[in-house]
């Protein structure tokens, strides 16, 4: 039987380990014991290994023993540990989200006759693939992803829970946005441009801009405009846009009391309990594509909506669906042989093809996580 190395424990960690143990032998590797035992609380056959991956010598000696690894770890941790395990030689699903271009590890990949899908949860992700199989039905002129997670009670003030780890959500915060307009790369302050939408199931929103197109910058240069935005409960934005400016996302240490802090892990700290999503706390992920241009010379726009709640049946979180089972998906078509390719692919690269994007949207659809599509020609 296959073995499978879940890198990462977390909520949406502990979801694809779930997932894939019930067709591959899965061992899950974290540093957090809690996390782990609660694994195996679930489910008695999953292995689990104690495990830091900032130890590279540690990481790479754990590794060898499995067929394939699945990583997620937190967003700074991940092109270290991502560049770690491609040089082991294993194939990988990765979903930590970082700063970096993880196309600069392509020659690596390549050279280590490795598979490595990066980005694939669900924005960045499920909206790649789905970019990507569309851009071979059509010409895309323009695509929007909206896209949130929320939870289902707001608590004052930021009304606001994080699915992940709160340093990543300032991640968004604070890294600048790019979009591309009129064929031309546009960067502004995350934030920005902050927008009313209406959402079904939800009602009304808040979208502004975040640095969610990652490579289609790269990958799909010919589409004119293209954006992605983060959306949120009205009033959310304000309150963090505040936050900020007042200084309380810097890096740069202050002094109290002789003892040196970083604001920005003072606030983690903070709003790691004020943002801490429950185990069964109930969330939902929403998500709007809009993709619009020509097919056969007609104009023709292709929408695509998600609206996903925690599954109380499985205790299992809305983003860790929406996202983790997209990677596993993608596990699957690699394990399986269904896509073959070596190197770094981001989703979009996978979606383009027709075989791997409907074995995506049935496996989602499988288990629950539906992607309506309305087309409207001319």
């Amino acid at each position: 039987m296959t073995k499978i190395l879940v890198v990462g424990a977390g909520m949406v960690g502990s979801a694809m380990a779930l997932d894939l143990s019930k067709k591959y032998a899965v061992t899950v590797a974290d540093i957090n014991s809690t996390n782990l035992n609660k694994i195996q609380q679930k489910n008695n056959a999953i292995q689990i290994i104690s495990l830091d991956v900032t130890d590279e010598t540690a990481l790479t000696n754990c590794i060898v023993n499995f067929n394939f690894v699945v990583c997620a770890v937190p967003g700074f941790l991940g092109f270290k540990t991502l560049r770690t395990i491609i040089n082991t030689g294993k194939s990988v699903v990765d979903i930590s989200f970082f700063p970096e271009n993880a196309l600069e590890l392509d020659a690596l990949a390549k050279q280590k006759n490795v598979t490595a899908i990066v980005d694939c949860g669900v924005a960045p992700g499920m909206g790649n693939i789905i970019v990507g199989y569309q851009n071979t039905q059509m010409q895309i002129n323009n695509f929007e992803c909206l896209v949130g997670g929320l939870p289902k009670i707001k608590k004052w003030p930021f009304n606001y829970k994080a699915p992940f780890s709160p340093i990543d959500v300032i991640e968004e915060y604070t890294r600048p946005a790019r979009y591309i307009e009129n064929g031309n790369l546009v960067v502004k302050p995350a934030m920005s441009d902050i927008e009313h939408i209406e959402m079904d199931g939800v009602g009304t929103l808040e979208a502004f801009n975040s640095d969610g197109l990652r490579s289609l910058i790269y990958t799909m240069p010919h589409i004119t405009n293209m954006k992605e935005k983060t959306l949120r409960y009205p009033g959310h934005i304000e309150k963090i846009i505040a936050l900020r400016d007042a200084g309380f996302f810097n890096e740069e240490p202050i002094i109290i009391n002789n003892t040196k802090i970083s604001p920005l892990e003072f606030t983690s700290k903070i709003l790691f309990k004020e943002w801490l999503l429950g185990e069964e706390e109930e969330e939902i992920t929403v998500m709007k594509i809009i993709i619009s241009g020509t097919q056969n010379d007609q104009p023709i726009k292709v929408e695509y909506n998600l609206y996903d709640e925690y599954n109380a049946t499985t205790k299992t979180s809305s983003m860790a669906r929406t996202t983790g089972y997209t990677a596993t998906a993608a596990v699957c078509l690699i394990v399986e042989n269904l896509f073959v390719e070596k190197g770094i692919f981001p989703p979009e690269l996978v979606g383009k093809n027709a075989v791997c994007y409907n074995y995506i949207i049935n496996y989602l659809l499988e288990r629950g996580v539906k992607y309506k599509q309305e087309v409207t020609i001319g």
